[in-house]
C-alpha cells in the first residue's frame, strides 16, 4: 500500500530593497494553514534550494521518519519558482504547490 504524496504550498518572492546592500529572496513553506519553515536568501537559486530541503524534512516527518541527508533532495527537471514541482529525497516524495495556484484552487 503506498501512501499519498503530501501537499506544501510555497511563496518566493524578491524582498523590496532596505537597508542591505544586496538583494533578498524570501520564501515560506506552508503545510494547509501552518507555516512551516520561512526565511530568506541572497539568490533565487539558494532560496529554491532551502525550500527543497525543508520540504523533506517536512515530508518525511509527515511519514514518522527522520531523513538522513535532506540536502541531497532533488526536483526532477529543476525548480522553476511559481510553478507546481515534485521534490524526491530517498523513497519519500512531495509536491510544492504555489500559495497562489492553491488559492485559486479552493
Amino acid at each position: 500500500m503506498t501512501t499519498p504524496e503530501p501537499e506544501l504550498h510555497y511563496e518566493l518572492h524578491l524582498l523590496p530593497p532596505g537597508r542591505v546592500p544586496f538583494r533578498r529572496w524570501r520564501w515560506e513553506l506552508w503545510h494547509g494553514a501552518r507555516l512551516e519553515a520561512t526565511g530568506w536568501r541572497t539568490s533565487e537559486r539558494q532560496a529554491g534550494r532551502a525550500l527543497r530541503t525543508h520540504a523533506a524534512r517536512i515530508a518525511h516527518a509527515l511519514h514518522g521518519l527522520h531523513p538522513l541527508r535532506p540536502e541531497a533532495a532533488v526536483v526532477p527537471g529543476g525548480f522553476r519558482p511559481g510553478a507546481v514541482a515534485r521534490v524526491e529525497c530517498g523513497a519519500v516524495s512531495c509536491r510544492l504547490v504555489p500559495r497562489a495556484l492553491a488559492a485559486d484552487a479552493a
